[in-house]
């Protein structure tokens, strides 16, 4: 159990890349020996790559490995790295659950209004209902790595000038 906890996003994106590997294949196939496509897997690959996006940041934030800019820290002198830092990590957490915040409004109204997918014909909600959850767990490996930081049990890698 506690390897599912530690490594959710591992789990989670494997398998969406796994099936978006899949669906890619079987409509290359479909259209070299048919000449027709397979429209739906157009609708099931984009949404693919939302949630990919989306759990593969909080495999990202997990490791410390996300997008950064340096340009403040490396100016700093190093007694202001860990307020900087710790700024830093209150600013995204802040982001990431306003993130959240309006993807589950997003849901609520995709499933108010019963809107269903253009190619399918399933709720739309369906494709939105993960990314909620994605940005809660981002939230959640981020804190992780940062607890992990100021312990001293990880570091961040500052590129060389």
């Amino acid at each position: 159990m506690a390897f599912l906890l530690r490594d959710a996003e591992k789990i989670v994106c494997a398998a969406i890349f796994f099936g978006m590997t899949f669906l890619g294949f079987a409509n290359v196939v479909a259209r070299y020996l048919t000449n027709y496509s397979l429209a739906a897997t157009e609708e099931l690959l984009t949404n693919g790559f939302l949630l990919l996006t989306i759990f593969g940041a909080a495999l990202a934030a997990r490791r410390g490995e996300h997008l950064a800019v340096t340009l403040v820290h490396d100016a700093l002198p190093p007694r202001l790295w860990r307020p900087v830092f710790i700024l830093s990590v209150a600013l995204s957490v802040l982001l990431l659950a306003m993130s959240a915040w309006f993807s589950w409004q997003t849901l609520a109204n995709l499933y108010a209004n019963s809107m269903a997918s253009y190619a399918l014909g399933v709720p739309a909600w369906y494709y939105q209902a993960a990314v909620p959850f994605g940005f809660a767990l981002v939230i959640l490996r981020y804190l992780q790595h940062a607890r992990d930081f100021l312990k001293g049990r990880a570091e961040i890698e500052i590129p060389d000038a």
